[in-house]
């Protein structure tokens, strides 16, 4: 039988022939895109190009942003904002608009502009041929082609305290974008991985991992093998492509991930699991509203496969609708379905249906999940944002007070402060996420949270408490941040479930009545990260972190600390943090 996503997609294709230009997507990065959204905290309105909260934004959509922030006269620009300005255009030069001699001595461009040059020129191309432009190995502009071809390394080294084990990670890939005619775009990433991980990982991995006793861990990567007893190998590939059916419809379908929201982590859908094949649907209508379906397949490996068998794959349903109440101010109204068919339930792709009307009238058998999102720019220096997250949620149990297990939901609050204390380039950032018990879970591996054995929303799965803070300076090429965060949960003793590990049948709950959160083995996580990035050449860093976490618990045999000093350098590699 053919995939039903690939043969929607493949559908959706014939109607393309009239597309607009389109761009490829940037990836994922928690530092590139806290550029972009300080940008358009700082402009005191929203950009008109996308709509922030649903992540990730295509490349000319950026470059829109920073065109408005160029020709801004009342947006003041330090050394520093003038180099984060040239570094985007630099890295999505082809979506640069020709401008006129007269413009290319205007203050406001200089730092990224020379009368003569073009944009994103590299003054020492290699050979002629290679690193014409300062952003890609090798780029092809025709007619019909345009293509930007770069190669993908990371490598760090880790040194742990009481640990003698060697602890690195090993990346080398490649990344190819471009766009067909201006009217196709598309994307696609392969590295090959090998890492030894830190214990605190491990321990993670040790929950997440598949059952096999040769599977391998790596936190937000599908299959992993073992790599010599304790480390894991593993390739990580993702790929999409985009096209506008209509001038208000842009279709994406591809293999990769998504992230709803403005915080550090999402309680609707966040970076956490690994890749997934998807079709995302965007329509726009003017500036003011932003209306995403996302149609997804997953994999579900909490029960062993016998070899040459395919792992079970499980349908994920998604809209998503933002609004634009003022320049200012934006509401997302969300809404999901995770379910367990052999093919597609055709009635989920409705775009335009509530999933719970469908989920009721097929039996109630789907995992549903609805939430509200908000955020609020002021002062061209703030931005507070938040989530509520509702899952089988019971107003008569909560009017009650008996602590019903039905009562599942996850809340989020937070403020980001953008030149803070008018310091030039020094942000902060607060966050408070929690989640009730059993949260996201549902009846098992076909129909929870869940995807290749790692959750869809906050990795901590839920019954948790977490208070996180984060400061950020940069001074052009250097940035310096520090990362504070406060973890409670309430582990699982063996054979009982309190509801934090999401993997686990519902049905199997240690009691309906009398939940709270922190409930079974209280456990307490301190972390705190300081790390400095100096970016050498475009898109290449050079990184040193010191990370300690404190693992406190009501179960003393697992309390230890762990210290963790790290060196290493990034080619065209997103920094992630590994904050469990």
């Amino acid at each position: 039988m053919k995939k039903p996503l690939p043969v929607l997609a493949g559908c959706l294709i014939g109607f393309c022939s009239s597309a607009l230009a389109q761009s490829p997507y940037i990836p994922l990065n928690t530092d590139y895109y806290h550029l972009i959204d300080r940008m358009e905290i700082r402009q005191g309105r929203w950009s008109e190009g996308f709509h922030s909260s649903f992540k990730a934004y295509n490349r000319q959509s950026v470059i829109q942003l920073t065109d408005s922030v160029l020709t801004n006269q009342d947006y003041p620009l330090s050394a520093t904002d003038r180099f984060n300005l040239g570094y985007l255009r630099d890295d999505s030069w082809e979506w640069i608009k020709p401008i006129a001699d007269s413009v290319k001595v205007d203050p406001l461009a200089r730092h990224s502009i020379v009368a003569g040059t073009q944009q994103g020129d590299s003054e020492k191309p290699l050979f002629g041929i290679f690193y014409k432009k300062k952003s890609d190995f090798y780029s092809l502009q025709t007619p019909e082609l345009d293509l930007h071809v770069s190669p993908v390394i990371y490598l760090d080294y880790t040194r742990e305290a009481g640990n003698n084990n060697l602890l690195y990670t090993n990346t080398r890939g490649l990344e190819v974008r471009g766009t067909i005619m201006k009217k196709l775009g598309f994307y696609t990433y392969f590295a090959d991985n090998q890492a030894y991980y830190p214990k605190y990982i491990q321990e993670y991995g040790q929950v997440y991992a598949r059952q096999e006793t040769d599977a391998g861990f790596a936190p937000g990567e599908g299959l992993a093998k073992l790599y010599r007893n304790r480390g894991a190998d593993f390739l990580a590939a993702r790929g999409h492509f985009t096209f506008n059916v209509l001038k208000a419809i842009n279709v994406q379908f591809g293999h990769d991930r998504n992230f709803i929201g403005n915080g550090y982590r999402s309680l609707f859908l966040s970076d956490n699991a690994a890749p997934y094949l998807f079709l995302k649907l965007t329509t726009r209508f003017g500036k003011r509203f932003q209306y995403t379906n996302l149609f997804t397949e997953l994999q579900n490996v909490q029960a062993s496969i016998p070899a040459n068998e395919l792992v079970p794959q499980k349908y994920m349903a998604m809209h998503h609708l933002s609004v634009n109440l003022t320049k200012n101010i934006n509401l997302g109204v969300f809404e999901a379905v995770v379910y367990s068919r052999d093919r597609l339930e055709l009635g989920y792709l409705n775009p335009v249906i509530l999933y719970r009307f469908v989920e009721s009238y097929r039996g109630s058998a789907d995992n549903t999940l609805a939430g509200i999102d908000l955020k609020v720019n002021f002062l061209k220096h703030f931005m507070a944002y938040g989530q509520i997250l509702l899952d089988e949620f019971r107003i008569s149990d909560l009017r009650a007070g008996n602590g019903s297990w039905t009562n599942k939901y996850a809340t989020q609050a937070g403020l980001k402060y953008i030149d803070a204390f008018g310091i030039q380039n020094l942000d902060l950032q607060g966050e408070f996420n929690m989640a009730r018990p059993y949260t996201y879970s549902h009846f098992g591996g076909q129909t929870n949270y869940v995807h290749y054995n790692q959750p869809l929303a906050h990795p901590l799965g839920a019954n948790f408490f977490e208070w996180l803070g984060i400061a950020r300076f940069q001074h052009q090429r250097l940035t310096v941040s520090g990362l504070f965060s406060v973890m409670q949960y309430g582990d699982d003793p063996p054979g009982r479930n309190y509801g934090r590990d999401i993997l686990k049948n519902y049905d199997t709950r240690f009691r309906s009545e009398g939940n709270f959160i922190g409930q079974g083995r209280q456990t307490i996580i301190s972390y705190a990260e300081g790390r400095a990035s100096y970016m050498f050449k475009h898109n290449l860093f050079l990184d040193a972190r010191y990370t300690y976490r404190l693992r406190s618990s009501q179960f003393r045999s697992s309390e230890y600390a762990s210290n963790l000093l790290t060196f290493g350098a990034r080619w065209n590699f997103a920094y992630r943090n590994l904050v469990y």
